[in-house]
């Protein structure tokens, strides 16, 4: 029985990366034909500036790095390292042993910066990046678009493209659609590129056009941005800022909310789960034209995508859908079952075991 080792990051903290790797485990856990073990190199300490170097990033990641032992005794090592040229290098060791120790090697991309940052890089550091890249036998991106991120440095034939999924209990217990009132949900990391600033603007137009909503929004909070954002929160009358969820709680905000919003223009993004997961609840979707999120969200089928750092585009989108309420039922329900056609953990779980067994194409 092969053994496959995950090397990223666990929950938690909770990110989509980590979710990800998680259910992978589980996958592969619950597997006939294999056996997982893992190294999680979550940074415990959130903050904005993810990608960046830092000291105490840079001691965390060396410890990580006794847990190299691990490569001798599995057959395919599967990785989810960052974007970033730090990103990518503090993989080093894990990358050169499997390689000289001729593992089936795998990348897991779960963004549309990698391909940038290697075009801004240069010299000896560009060298590099690409030295250790081309060393994985196998890479694997959220969608169509994002494979660029990865044709500089494998074979096209060995780039698969897997969307990302929604967990099962999102969707049992189903609940009625709520389309008398704008309920506006959003469900991720509370940072500036993820649009968290232009959506309590947009809430406050609103608010001071008299139209009638109610808005929750959870997720952690950027230790830097905190008191600027609750304070911002604060002085919203229909908006309550309810922490982080998981489980039944997420469910229970996401079955709340018949609107949810992601105005994001994070560099690193590429599939959100959250996306996802509001589509298995029946949400009306207001996204970005940003990374892989056109793949997956079509304008006026799922919902709609604004101009990105621009809150009067969001203003005026929930401006429409409060007019066209019957518009929020019609495509909440076209959600429901364009989410179980594509993303659900079960065509997810079968498309990764295929990916992991598949002989490489370069052998």
């Amino acid at each position: 029985m092969n053994k496959v080792l995950i090397i990223g990051p666990f929950p938690k903290p909770i990110s989509g990366v980590s979710l990800a790797n998680q259910v992978v485990k589980e996958i592969i856990d619950n597997s006939n034909d294999f056996k997982v073990d893992t190294i999680d190199t979550s940074y415990s300490v959130f903050e904005d500036a993810i990608g960046s170097f830092s000291f105490k990033k840079f001691s965390f990641f060396l410890k990580m790095n006794f847990s190299v032992c691990k490569i001798f005794k599995n057959d395919i090592v599967y990785i989810t390292p960052g974007q970033t040229f730090f990103g990518i290098t503090k993989y080093t060791l894990f990358i050169l042993f499997s390689s000289i120790l001729k593992k089936e090697l795998i990348i897991h991309v779960h963004g549309n910066f990698l391909g940038t940052q290697y075009q801004e890089l240069a010299g000896v550091k560009k060298n590099f990046f690409y030295f250790l890249i081309s060393k994985f036998t196998k890479g694997i991106v959220l969608s169509a678009s994002l494979k660029q991120n990865l044709t500089p440095f494998l074979k096209e034939k060995n780039i698969y493209i897997l969307n990302n999924f929604a967990q099962n209990y999102l969707i049992e217990n189903e609940q009625k659609i709520d389309n008398s009132i704008l309920k506006i949900s959003y469900l991720s990391n509370l940072m500036e590129e993820k649009g968290i600033f232009r959506l309590l603007d947009s809430l406050k137009d609103l608010e001071n056009k008299n139209i009638n909503y109610k808005a929750k929004i959870a997720g952690n909070i950027d230790v830097k941005l905190k008191d600027n954002i609750l304070e911002k929160i604060s002085n919203l009358k229909n908006t309550t800022y309810i922490g982080i969820v998981y489980n039944k709680d997420k469910k229970r905000l996401l079955d709340w909310s018949n609107v949810f919003v992601l105005p994001t223009f994070y560099k690193m993004e590429g599939q959100p789960i959250s996306i996802l997961e509001a589509l298995a609840t029946k949400n009306v979707i207001i996204s970005t034209k940003h990374a892989g999120i056109e793949d997956i969200v079509t304008e006026n089928k799922n919902g709609y995508l604004v101009e990105k750092q621009n809150s009067d585009s969001i203003t005026n989108k929930l401006i429409y859908l409060n007019e066209n309420k019957s518009e929020i039922l019609e495509i909440c329900n076209y959600n429901k079952m364009y989410f179980a056609k594509n993303f659900t953990i079960e065509i997810f779980s079968k498309e990764i075991i295929k990916i992991i067994k598949e002989r490489n194409a370069s052998t």
